[in-house]
């Protein structure tokens, strides 16, 4: 299996400072370049990544980066390259949105069905398996109560995350991207969310071309999924999950998220 890993991101929000915050100087070097994924705890973040990718099924991956990453090819290129994943990379030539990102990696991807992750969240290997296992497009999903417990992501921060709409069926029918308040409440206390993670085949590319813009101007992976839903007619699955997804957005998630990886030893 393959997957495409989206590590271009700009990182905005790692670079802010936060006076809570008390990290070690590297980390601290990389969160002021917005090198989320290669933050160090023992190993970078991206090394953690990969390996519970590699634990799950995937065998072949591609980093999106941006034509300024050199850290990041050095790193996995030369200085210490996987022992169980094929990298390969594609460039992003500028931060535009997530479905651009994506297009980036549509020589990589070819005909073969493939995964799509953000480089910034730990996905635990029995997403990763849940999502191999599948024999079509589809995601995983994750509950509310089950994601403040398990993971690292406080409340407020949850109360921006897309909220899904589920069919009987199983299938996904929406993403509310962003909610406000009222349009929050109107799903009560129990609801679930999605953490940007992906089962695609070759026909997202097609959806990803089509996209508009997204009111921030960017073309944005969610968006082009309701245009495969609703225009294209694919049908996405889902897969409820309880899994701990770490969020490593903000240098304040820093210390918590090293608190859990302690016990990880990554073996990319």
């Amino acid at each position: 299996m393959k997957a495409v890993v989206l590590a271009r991101g700009k990182g905005t929000r790692m670079q802010q400072a936060d006076d809570r915050a008390t990290v070690a100087s590297a980390q601290s070097r990389m969160a002021d370049l917005g090198l989320k994924a290669m933050i160090p705890f023992r190993r970078p973040f991206l090394d953690y990544v990969l390996s519970a990718l590699a634990d799950g099924g995937v065998s072949h991956v591609c980093l999106i980066v941006g034509p300024e990453h050199d850290s990041i090819r050095d790193h996995y290129d030369r200085e210490h390259p996987p022992s169980r994943l094929t990298i390969d990379f594609a460039v992003q030539d500028a931060p535009l949105g997530t479905a651009n990102a994506l297009m980036s990696a549509r020589e990589f991807a070819g005909d073969d069905p493939f995964l799509a992750l953000n480089s910034d969240n730990y996905y635990p290997p029995e997403v990763v398996r849940a999502l191999v296992a599948l024999d079509g497009p589809g995601l995983p999903v994750f509950d509310r109560a089950s994601l403040l417990r398990l993971g690292n992501v406080s409340a407020d921060r949850m109360a921006q995350y897309a909220v899904l709409v589920i069919g009987a069926d199983g299938s996904l029918e929406d993403i509310v991207e962003k909610p406000d308040a009222e349009t929050l409440a109107s799903f009560g206390s129990s609801y679930f969310v999605s953490m940007n993670c992906w089962r695609f085949d070759a026909s997202i590319f097609e959806a990803c071309a089509r996209v508009p813009p997204s009111g921030r101007g960017e073309l944005e992976l969610p968006n082009a999924v309701r245009y495969a839903i609703r225009t294209m007619k694919k049908r996405f699955r889902t897969v409820p999950l309880e899994a701990g997804i770490l969020d490593l957005s903000r240098r304040a998630d820093i210390a918590e998220v090293e608190r859990r990886l302690a016990s990880i030893d990554p073996n990319p």
